[in-house]
């Protein structure tokens, strides 16, 4: 019987704590649509655009670390509700900025929003069993779909009542869900971790290689996420000449997947392991990146019959087709890596989940900014999938030479070796 009434506040705690990260989301993703009239009234260029649209992720990877700790230490639902009601003037303020160094600057006291992860990660999965906690924070993790919630709503303010409007918005919306999840949420002392370790100590788990790898592997999964989540709607704007309206549903195709079927990771690193999941995924993000960093191409061929010109490229259907399955693999690579951290440190999953989130953060912010550099360098806009399938492969190379080199796959000590004999 005294079981029950747990169970509803877990329920109760993971939805309305997956409802507050939605709401993070949507707003630490604003500059992915507001950034694109803000670059126009400014006149940015490219890396200057980059550098705006990542400003937000600088603050919200930063302050994981600490933010995992104290929940550790204080219980996330005392963490989580401070932090988000710090966010509302910073993000009320956006309206009223009017220069770039302006915006820069707004822009990191809006990104604490960003630092939500990795209070909800160990604060929802210490209200399950351990079987299910991959379950559990993929479901918290489906908040990151705020990033297409802020597709949806951002456009349709933009061009109803012009930019100034979306952050209005979103500080009375931030507002609204600080009281619902106080109101729903619960905590418990038992969840509590008592030890004192220090900021540095904590620090000291990156001399770990298996923390570093997960680090390399979340730094594509959700630093990518992040980066291309804030780039995709002027690069469909830029490439396929695309209204705003048009090119943020199309670029939800990717943000929205991405976000929502976190949750399914989590259930299939439940049941087949963060290992095998995280392989599959690295596979089809290295296919998806490497058809996607094809450029428009026009080409010559010398025939029987004279020149004849080609063009190969991906027209827009195409385009968004694979952008929506790197969406998907990214969503179930998402959740597999903290399987991996629930997996190998249950007694420190704020910490660890701090510092890969961190990664994983520090990933989005420095994406966007290279995305700028090489397109103003190149004039190429597909270079931004060019560099993140090199950083897809570096993790492929890292995962075979330390998980999958292991396994041996033929002879003597092969799984169905037996069974073959």
């Amino acid at each position: 019987m005294s079981a029950d009434p747990v169970d509803r506040k877990a329920w109760s705690v993971l939805i309305v704590s997956t409802l507050a990260f939605t709401v993070c989301f949507m707003v630490w993703m604003m500059f992915g649509v507001i950034g694109i009239p803000i670059k126009k009234q400014l006149g940015l260029n490219a890396t200057e655009f980059g550098l705006l649209t990542a400003m937000p992720v600088l603050t919200g990877s930063l302050v994981r670390v600490p933010l995992g700790i104290w929940t550790d230490r204080y219980g996330g639902r005392i963490v989580m509700a401070l932090l988000m009601v710090a966010t509302v003037p910073a993000i009320w303020l956006m309206a009223y900025a009017t220069q770039y160094w302006h915006f820069l600057v707004i822009g990191l006291f809006v990104g604490l929003a960003g630092g939500s992860f990795s209070v909800g990660t160990p604060y929802v999965a210490r209200w399950f069993p351990k079987s299910r906690q991959g379950m559990a924070m993929g479901v918290y993790g489906a908040g990151n779909s705020g990033s297409a919630v802020n597709k949806f709503v951002a456009p349709v303010l933009l061009v109803s009542f012009g930019w100034a409007m979306v952050p209005q918005v979103y500080a009375a919306i931030m507002a609204g869900t600080v009281v619902l999840f106080w109101l729903f949420s619960h905590s418990d002392p038992r969840h509590l971790v008592t030890s004192n370790v220090s900021f540095g100590e904590q620090l000291k788990s990156l001399k770990d290689p298996r923390v570093l790898k997960y680090c390399q592997y979340y730094s594509i999964v959700f630093g990518g996420y992040v980066a291309l989540a804030l780039w995709m709607v002027q690069y469909y704007v830029g490439e396929f000449g695309l209204d705003i309206r048009v090119a943020a549903l199309l670029a939800a195709c990717f943000s929205l997947p991405g976000g929502v079927l976190r949750a399914i990771g989590g259930v299939l690193s439940d049941r087949y392991g963060a290992h095998k999941v995280t392989w599959w995924v690295m596979w089809v993000s290295w296919i998806c990146l490497f058809l996607l960093s094809y450029p428009q191409t026009d080409f010559t061929v010398m025939t029987l019959d004279g020149a004849r010109t080609f063009h190969l490229g991906l027209n827009v259907y195409a385009f968004t087709a694979l952008l929506a399955v790197l969406g998907v693999a990214f969503a179930f690579g998402k959740a597999s890596v903290f399987k991996y951290i629930s997996d190998d440190y249950p007694q420190n999953i704020g910490a660890i989940s701090g510092i890969v989130g961190l990664a994983g953060g520090l990933g989005g912010f420095v994406l966007p900014i290279l995305f700028g550099v090489l397109l103003d360098l190149t004039g190429i806009r597909s270079s931004a999938f060019m560099l993140m399938y090199g950083v897809v492969w570096v993790s492929l190379i890292w995962m075979y030479w330390t998980e999958v080199r292991r396994t041996e796959v033929m002879g003597r000590n092969a799984p169905d070796f037996h069974l073959a004999g």
